[in-house]
C-alpha cells in the first residue's frame, strides 16, 4: 500500500503479506471480508510513523523557505543555482542556509541536510541514488 505525503519528495508504503501455507484464493477471502479494516490500521500506522523520531517538533522546526533552500541545497544545487532558481539574491539564500542552520542547532549545511531528513523536514529526492 502507498500512501498521500504533505511532501512531493516524501513517499510511504507498507507491504502485507500472508501466513505460510494460505492460498491465493484465501487471501482474497480475507481481503474481502477485512480489507478496509486493514487499510485503516496501515493508514494509522502510517500517520504515527510519519511523526518518528522526533515529531513534536516537525511543524514548527524550519520555515517553508528554510526547507527549500534546503532541499535544494540536498539537491546539489550551489548558492547561485538556488538564488537563480528562486528568484532571490545569494545573500538571502545564505540567510536562509544560515538560520536552518540554527534552528537545527548544527554548525554546518550538510548537518543541516541530514537533521532535518532525521526529523522529517525534507526528504531526499527521488532519484538520489541515481
Amino acid at each position: 500500500m502507498s500512501f498521500k505525503s504533505v511532501s512531493e519528495r516524501a513517499r510511504g508504503a507498507i507491504s502485507l503479506c500472508a501466513k505460510p501455507g494460505l492460498s491465493q484464493q484465501d487471501v482474497e477471502d480475507i481481503w474481502m471480508s477485512n480489507g478496509e479494516t486493514i487499510v485503516s490500521i496501515c493508514n494509522f500506522a502510517h500517520l504515527k510513523m510519519l511523526t518518528l523520531p522526533l515529531g513534536l517538533y516537525q511543524s514548527s522546526l524550519l520555515t517553508p523557505k528554510q526547507r527549500e533552500v534546503l532541499e535544494w541545497t540536498a539537491d546539489g544545487k550551489t548558492l547561485s543555482e538556488i538564488s537563480e532558481i528562486l528568484g532571490k539574491s545569494q545573500t538571502m539564500i545564505e540567510k536562509h542556509l544560515r538560520n536552518a542552520r540554527d534552528a537545527l542547532n548544527v554548525v554546518t549545511t550538510a548537518q543541516a541536510v541530514l537533521k532535518a531528513m532525521q526529523l522529517n523536514q525534507l526528504f531526499l529526492p527521488e532519484d538520489a541514488d541515481k
